[in-house]
């Protein structure tokens, strides 16, 4: 006799989180490409709109990271931000408070993406897992009750 069983049931597991190289790969040719692109658009006298625009990159890219790359993440986005994103560009500087915060900014982006993709992927495994127990319900001779 042959029974007809569907591949799709079952718990399903958590995607991985990409590798932290590839993260950090991701993050240095995007951080170059998103402020020479702001240079030749805006100038390098805006570095308040490369902020938004690495911050932003930093939390997309931590939608798919590790906890353990959102440091690297955010000095690479800040590197770019301060040595070409503001004048004198390809110079590094370091103005205590202001690259403090910065960098402290790109983190907090970096870890804020990580922990939005962590919630958004239990919250879909536990409805998965308790979508299978709800079905099965009581009496069916599974144990459930």
């Amino acid at each position: 006799m042959i029974e007809w069983v569907s591949i799709g049931t079952g718990a399903r597991p958590v995607p991985q989180p990409v590798a932290t190289p590839l993260v950090w790969a991701g993050a240095f040719g995007g951080a170059l490409l998103l402020v020479a692109l702001l240079n030749a658009l805006v100038g390098t006298d805006r570095p308040s709109l490369a902020l938004a625009g690495l911050s932003l990159l930093a939390a997309l890219l931590g939608l798919c990271a590790r906890f353990s790359a959102a440091p690297g993440t955010a000095v690479l986005c800040w590197l770019f931000l301060n040595g070409f994103a503001i004048p004198p560009a390809g110079t590094l500087t370091w103005a205590g408070h202001r690259d403090t915060f910065w960098l402290a900014w790109l983190l907090a982006a970096a870890l804020v993406g990580t922990a939005l993709a962590r919630l958004v992927h239990a919250r879909a495994a536990y409805r998965r897992i308790t979508e299978g127990v709800v079905a099965a319900g009581p009496g069916d001779g599974r144990g459930y009750s």
